[in-house]
């Protein structure tokens, strides 16, 4: 057993979902939400914390607002709205996630780090490198141990959505959207996340999802979701 494996041990375990808004991330954490703690994969005495991204915390909640129904006048600008994304995340991971886990408890998030990958980077066309170091900072080193990515086509996500009203970042246009879609379609070849029908009944979703972290639990949990590596 190497170091990093021993030092794995008694630990819980972080799973993520991620894909373009309306892909149904709601809909399947609540699901697994539910299915989770009497799945038997999680050990006695471990608890499931559900959360999201941004707005995890109370900091995260406040950033939350300005990222997302900023007064006019407030709008950050690129750069700006990756920092603050950068905040959220390290606040979350400081003050919720990391915690969770340590204390031998699993964490289920609403988006992680591939969504920064995919928005500001695929999307609004920021240096990947740079976005790469800056999540390196807010993490820690903190990556899933799985990531499960909601693949819905675009139109199909539009469709869904119908007449809701748009936040900044949905209102950003269909170009951005597409580089977006594009962009999680990319991260998840890059990074090895679970690919999830998204298209498909919610039922049969979830069905997919839970399949998906028994396969995880089966196959071994990986030790790079620990300590190091690229995140989310």
């Amino acid at each position: 057993m190497t170091a990093q494996e021993s030092a794995g041990e008694g630990r819980g375990r972080f799973l993520v979902l991620e894909g373009i808004d309306g892909s149904g991330k709601t809909t399947q954490l609540e699901a697994l939400a539910a299915w989770l703690p009497a799945s038997g994969l999680m050990p006695g005495g471990s608890r499931l914390l559900c959360t999201r991204e941004p707005g995890g915390t109370p900091l995260g909640r406040a950033l939350r607002e300005l990222l997302l129904h900023p007064p006019e006048a407030a709008a950050p600008c690129p750069d700006a709205e990756l920092l603050l994304y950068a905040a959220d995340r390290a606040q979350h991971v400081a003050t919720v996630i990391r915690p969770a886990l340590e204390a031998g408890h699993w964490v289920l998030s609403d988006r992680f780090s591939g969504s920064t990958a995919a928005y500001q980077g695929h999307g609004r066309g920021l240096a990947l490198d740079r976005i790469t170091a800056l999540e390196r900072l807010a993490t820690g080193g903190l990556a899933a141990d799985l990531t499960l990515w909601l693949d819905l086509p675009l139109a199909q996500s539009q469709r869904r959505r119908g007449g809701r009203p748009a936040d900044r970042i949905e209102a950003a246009g269909l170009d951005f959207l597409e580089r977006v879609a594009a962009g999680f379609a990319h991260l998840a070849q890059e990074r090895g996340w679970r690919r999830i029908d998204a298209g498909d009944d919610p039922a049969a979703v979830a069905l997919a999802c839970q399949r998906a972290v028994a396969d995880q639990a089966a196959a071994g949990w990986p030790v790079v979701g620990w300590a190091e590596g690229p995140g989310g």
